[in-house]
């Protein structure tokens, strides 16, 4: 087994997911005049993107016990570049939606095995090579954003930008023909398949899982409005939002990068109720900027803040519930897939009612539950010794 190739070839992977959602927001506006789209017929495309991944991690957990995580990649891969090409070849609305479809459930199929296959093969350090690898998805809207951006300006049209994620799709196709694939950690260690669903009642998962909700909704559903709620209100000419979620990204990436360490240094629970304090802070102030530069600034705040959530909550269930295997990564994936979905449909509920200047100091709020959630429980923790991660035996 080569674990720096497996590791490498799913970072690609997550390249290639990230970008798909990069590229897809970048062309929708060309795409639905160019095929006569509605508005409604936007959503429901939008919202198929969101739904068919947090369906097929849900789903495709499971499987990798089933069929193998190396199956379910190459299952991944096809579908992103059957994906790719069923939607350059689109002329209406039905043929656009399936191919979002289609690309959705790829990407939830890499989410959903490239989780327990880290957590197998780097059984010992999860946390942080969850992390490292987590830093691929913003890396990987940096890189589809900025160069849509750039296809733009030359003159290149939106089927040459989805053409570019055949690229990531082909090199981890390829990086992953031909490798042994571990089985998983649970299944190596003759966990019965029933106890992963066990695992799923526990109280404490249940609170974890919760917890997936605000951090996932205040993650992504904050991130996917700032754009917006940013023109809007400063009233932008040169809609500048677009460039605050490249910086938010950006800062995503060298955090989780060049910080995957900090895990070792602090409690996954303890960093996550810091991190909530500066996420809080970072959203309100933001909200309040009335200029270009304090923008970026708090949106860099922002960033710091939510930048290790999303691994480390994946890396803690993996640690503190690893009977649940495969089957209790999907679950939390999928629920912050699910989260962000209905985030924006709430988040568009604030704007009609409240005002548009008022979303983001409402929003603010959700990260306040996890700074109480997370310090109780390291605060039990600490009582019992510390943090530890759970061992198969």
């Amino acid at each position: 087994m080569n674990q720096r190739r497996l590791f490498i070839a799913s970072c690609v992977a997550l390249i290639a997911t990230a970008m798909s959602f990069a590229i897809r927001g970048d062309i929708m506006g060309q795409v639905q005049q160019e095929l006569s789209l509605t508005d409604v017929q936007v959503g429901w495309i939008l919202g198929a993107a969101f739904w068919g991944f947090g369906l097929s991690i849900l789903f495709g957990g499971p499987l990798c016990d089933l069929l193998g995580m190396g199956t379910i990649m190459r299952l991944a891969a096809a579908g992103h570049i059957v994906g790719a090409l069923l939607t350059i070849v689109s002329t209406n609305f039905t043929v656009f939606f399936l191919s979002t479809v289609v690309v959705g459930i790829a990407n939830g199929l890499v989410e959903a095995a490239i989780n327990p296959l880290i957590a197998t093969i780097y059984a010992g350090n999860k946390t942080a090579k969850l992390t490292t690898l987590h830093a691929w998805f913003p890396g990987g809207i940096v890189i589809g954003g900025v160069l849509a951006f750039l296809m733009t300006q030359v003159g290149f049209g939106w089927k040459a930008k989805v053409l570019t994620l055949l690229v990531p799709s082909v090199i981890y196709f390829v990086m992953f023909m031909g490798q042994r694939f571990p089985a998983t950690e649970r299944e190596a260690a003759g966990v019965p398949f029933g106890d992963m669903f066990k695992e799923l009642a526990r109280p404490l998962f249940v609170l974890v899982w919760f917890c997936m909700i605000l951090t996932a909704g205040t993650e992504l559903g904050a991130g996917s409005w700032i754009p917006t709620i940013f023109n809007r209100v400063t009233q932008s000419a040169t809609q500048a939002g677009i460039l605050q979620v490249v910086w938010i990204n950006m800062v995503m990436y060298l955090m989780r990068q060049f910080g995957h360490n900090v895990s070792h240094k602090i409690a996954p629970t303890g960093l996550i109720a810091v991190s909530a304090l500066v996420a809080a802070v970072g959203l309100y102030l933001f909200s309040h900027a009335t200029t270009v530069t304090a923008a970026f600034l708090w949106a860099g705040v922002f960033a710091v803040g939510i930048a290790f959530w999303w691994p480390t909550m994946l890396g803690i269930t993996s640690e503190r519930f690893p009977r649940s295997g495969a089957l209790g990564l999907a679950v939390i994936g999928a629920t912050g897939s699910f989260a962000t979905a209905l985030s924006g449909p709430v988040m568009g509920w604030i704007s009609e009612t409240h005002g548009t200047a008022q979303v983001l100091p409402i929003w603010s709020g959700l990260p306040l539950l996890l700074i109480v959630i997370f310090g109780a429980i390291y605060m039990v923790d600490k009582g019992k010794g510390g943090y530890k991660a759970e061992k198969i035996a």
